[in-house]
């Protein structure tokens, strides 16, 4: 079982347990087993773009964050390695700005929640506005160019087009086969993530809920990513495979092994073992 995460959030994106404190889900991973984790809370935007409310932490506010996780990384040295970063989303004409962020930080993700439409206004992934056939490719290139540039050190969620997509024909292939390629000539590892089990699953109605069999099928039905399809592809290359638990909420940590093991139920077992997997 991988004992290592990378993808974990905390109140200061707003979306998050307002109550779940950094050292809490420390704890967590401790209790779990795990050996390596960082934090890559959603990144401050320089340029505001993303003007959603309750998003992402402010600009100024990621100094106290930064600060706050390397002096818990020291404090926890000794029964676990612990770093900072951000997810972040690229865009083009924020480069330097998301340069500035990877040099503060030990790891950064690529979590592309959007892109540009073509006035140059955002197009967010799960919002039901239609994504035409080239805007899925163009976010396929998106994270393209993102590895060309070395902002990345993972992709999260690569098949998060799939939100907006009722099926997976040539234009999601195409994508699948952009986003695979590039990590192939880039050496950058994609997640397979873990969030939307979590949420269709345990996390109801604002609470964590064990579902009865019946219930938990009809919701499994619902989960769009991880895409089997796209990790169909995925196996074709000579990619870099991780889990990431994507950590907002309290309790989420614990139910780690059960939602892996979900994952492994949507994907397949004979697709998983084609999948190469890192060991940290």
């Amino acid at each position: 079982m991988q004992d290592f995460n990378y993808h974990s959030h905390t109140y200061r994106c707003k979306h998050a347990d307002l109550d779940f404190q950094d050292e809490e889900y420390i704890k967590d991973y401790i209790k779990m087993g795990f050996r390596k984790i960082a934090f890559t809370d959603h990144c401050p935007e320089k340029n505001e773009i993303d003007k959603r409310q309750n998003m992402r932490m402010s600009y100024k506010g990621r100094t106290e964050y930064l600060t706050t996780i390397r002096t818990l990384a020291e404090k926890y040295k000794d029964k676990i390695e612990i770093k900072v970063g951000y997810e972040v989303e690229y865009l083009p004409g924020e480069e330097e700005n998301l340069k500035e962020l990877k040099e503060e930080t030990d790891k950064i993700i690529l979590g592309q929640h959007f892109i540009y439409d073509d006035n140059k206004n955002l197009k967010i992934f799960g919002e039901k506005r239609g994504f035409s056939d080239e805007e899925i490719t163009r976010y396929g290139k998106y994270l393209e160019e993102a590895m060309k540039l070395g902002i990345p050190d993972i992709i999260a969620h690569p098949d998060i087009y799939m939100l907006d997509r009722e099926g997976f024909g040539e234009t999601e292939s195409t994508t699948a086969h952009i986003i695979c390629k590039a990590a192939e000539r880039y050496n950058i590892p994609l997640e397979i993530n873990l969030n939307k089990i979590f949420l269709r699953l345990f996390y109801i109605n604002g609470t964590i809920k064990h579902l009865s069999p019946e219930e938990k099928k009809q919701r499994f039905n619902l989960i769009k990513y991880p895409c089997k399809q796209f990790w169909e592809i995925a196996s074709q290359y000579n990619i870099k495979v991780l889990y990431g638990l994507d950590a907002h909420h309290r309790g989420q940590i614990l139910l780690w092994e059960e939602l892996v093991e979900l994952a492994r139920e949507i994907l397949g077992e004979e697709l998983i073992q084609k999948l190469n997997f890192i060991e940290e």
